[in-house]
């Protein structure tokens, strides 16, 4: 009898170590920086691949931890299911062997999302990124929401993130039903773009739920709040700029971090904040990567809206100017 409650006591810590010891690969794989990288498009609006790849190619050489694939900044909705699984296809066998893969996924019918997880596992991704249907908005109550992601959860061979993102999907995830969902053991964490009220998700910070900022302009207080780090637009025009108020974050370093993340937010603030996916295409291309242009309806910068910004990311310091170019 003692023999086997032995046994049965030494299975239960092998199980604890086995789910303490997946919890934290799972946290490591979050605890960085992650770029909602853009997909870029030709002058005829067609998906330019190799203007990707080679986009891939310096961002696994950045230092960043990861990609956020068909996200916002993606252009998801204005993708192919083809165009999706092509564009997943290529970050996953593009990447750098240590960078994490989360792709978005931001349907209206709970049948696509699962068959676009599925896809997704099967091409190497590590996370799925699920934003709430916003169609029937009414309709999507606490209880509808709760069943839709714990669900998806229970099918998702790969974990699941929550997307919270009212700007887009016009739904705004409570803390509460956010608190349920981060019981389900295969919904590992959430993003919040929202321009307000991380602090009330970062409450729910465990060790087997982690909440990553959505922007840069908070990245710094969210992490001293407890996040692991960010998915931000800035990353991908300037990742060196992102990992470094990353660094400050982890460090928790005020004197030099809080002034920083106040420039951030300015320069943030310059480019997808002025312009959108648009502005971060061209701050791309201004600062050496091919941005390429949004597809419509989205519309390219103007001119003239070019030359501000680059003039303005000049005299920041981000960019060479003609005298530098020219040595």
């Amino acid at each position: 009898m003692n023999e086997q409650l032995e046994c049965t006591d030494a299975q239960d810590l092998s199980m604890r170590q086995g789910a303490n010891h997946a919890v934290n690969e799972s946290e490591q794989r979050l605890a960085g920086v992650f770029a909602p990288i853009c997909t870029p498009f030709s002058t005829g609006e067609e998906v330019d691949f190799d203007a990707l790849r080679y986009n891939v190619s310096l961002y696994a050489r950045s230092g960043i931890l990861g990609y956020l694939a068909l996200g916002s900044n993606g252009e998801n909705r204005s993708l192919t299911e083809a165009e999706r699984l092509r564009v997943l296809e290529l970050i996953v066998s593009e990447k750098a062997a240590s960078q994490i893969v989360m792709a978005g996924a931001a349907y209206e019918a709970q049948r696509e999302t699962e068959r676009f997880l599925a896809s997704a596992a099967e091409l190497g991704v590590d996370f799925g990124l699920v934003l709430a249907p916003g169609y029937f908005r009414k309709e999507m109550t606490e209880e509808v929401l709760y069943r839709y992601f714990s669900t998806l959860a229970d099918g998702s061979s790969i974990p699941i993130l929550l997307y919270n993102a009212p700007g887009f999907s016009g739904i705004t995830l409570s803390p509460a039903l956010v608190g349920r969902l981060a019981q389900h053991e295969n919904i590992i964490g959430m993003k919040d773009s929202a321009p307000s009220g991380i602090e009330h998700f970062l409450e729910l910070e465990s060790v087997g739920f982690h909440v990553l900022a959505g922007s840069a302009n908070f990245l710094l207080p969210a992490m001293l709040g407890g996040s692991l780090g960010g998915t931000v637009s800035l990353a991908n025009s300037f990742p060196a700029v992102a990992l470094r108020l990353f660094e400050y974050g982890r460090a928790r370093d005020l004197a030099e971090g809080v002034p920083y993340q106040a420039w951030v937010k300015q320069v943030n603030s310059a480019i997808s904040g002025a312009y959108g996916v648009a502005g971060v295409k061209a701050a791309m291309t201004l600062s050496g990567f091919r941005g390429g242009i949004p597809r419509r309806p989205l519309l390219p910068l103007e001119p003239a809206q070019v030359d501000a910004l680059r003039r303005f990311l000049t005299a920041e310091g981000l960019l060479a100017t003609e005298e530098v170019r020219a040595r």
